[in-house]
């Protein structure tokens, strides 16, 4: 065995004891909630912008988006555009490899590559400094409902110019609403790709941190996720590739990093 497999073989063992080990995710969960009043997410940027993101799911994202190697990742929520900076300069590193394997000039001003973001009000003061950034030429905002039926038709059709394609939904974390953005979205996910759903956590923690919101244990992300892959377990649905839509947790993913918003929400299209 060579020093690279072998390496492989023993992270493989630590995260398959991770994900036996019950006294570890307790102490994850409580971490999470102690700090969560703190608003920690709040208090990191992405190449100068606000990502309101936990660091260790941004590094799985970033891990995917390398093995996935996507042309269009589809982003629900916007807010800042710390994430939407976070994929562009991700998709912008791939085209980057690929210029140089390709003995090519990288031109950042020919995107391959495109972050597809959709929020149902992006702020003036938001859209200015994402429209000013290095990395905007990688990204496309789309103002409106993620899942009303106009934006779901606008981001089918430009879905359809692209190969492969990665789903992160981040937006209104209430059952229902995340429970139409997977019916909307997930079929657009390509085979050996992700759809990662954000905030599945709200399931896990007191009713309390949820303050005013409208969503809390029993109405969160996680429970549209249960509901969905019972759906598609129930009933076969095709993907917009033709082809049957088959989702599984990535619990490997959920064992790696511990404190994540993501339980649950890390789904691989197999």
């Amino acid at each position: 065995m060579n020093p690279h497999e072998e390496f492989k073989q023993e992270t493989k063992a630590n995260l398959e004891a991770l994900s036996q080990d019950k006294d570890v995710q307790a102490l994850s969960r409580i971490w999470v909630r102690e700090i969560s009043p703190y608003k920690w997410a709040y208090n990191f940027t992405w190449l100068g912008r606000p990502a309101i993101q936990f660091p260790n799911d941004a590094w799985a994202v970033q891990e995917l988006v390398w093995a996935i190697k996507p042309d269009l990742i589809i982003e629900t929520g916007i807010a800042h555009g710390g994430s939407l900076m976070f994929s562009a300069s991700m998709l912008a590193l791939l085209e980057m490899e690929e210029a140089i394997k390709a003995g090519q000039v990288f031109d950042p001003k020919k995107p391959k590559r495109k972050v597809l973001g959709l929020d149902i009000d992006i702020r003036a003061h938001n859209k200015k400094a994402i429209e000013a950034h290095p990395m905007s030429t990688w990204i496309q905002m789309i103002q409106g409902s993620s899942i009303s039926s106009e934006v779901i038709s606008q981001v089918h059709a430009i879905a359809k110019q692209y190969k492969t394609a990665m789903v992160l939904l981040d937006s209104n974390h209430t059952h229902d609403h995340v429970l139409a953005e997977l019916r909307a979205y997930a079929p657009l996910t390509s085979k050996g790709s992700y759809c990662v759903v954000f905030d599945t956590l709200v399931e896990d923690m007191p009713k309390a941190l949820s303050g005013d919101r409208p969503w809390g244990p029993g109405n969160s992300p996680k429970t549209a996720v249960w509901q969905y892959l019972k759906e598609l377990g129930q009933k076969p649905q095709v993907a917009t590739d033709g082809a049957t839509l088959v989702l599984e947790i990535d619990k490997m993913m959920d064992a790696k990093l511990q404190i994540s918003v993501a339980p649950d929400g890390y789904l691989k299209r197999l």
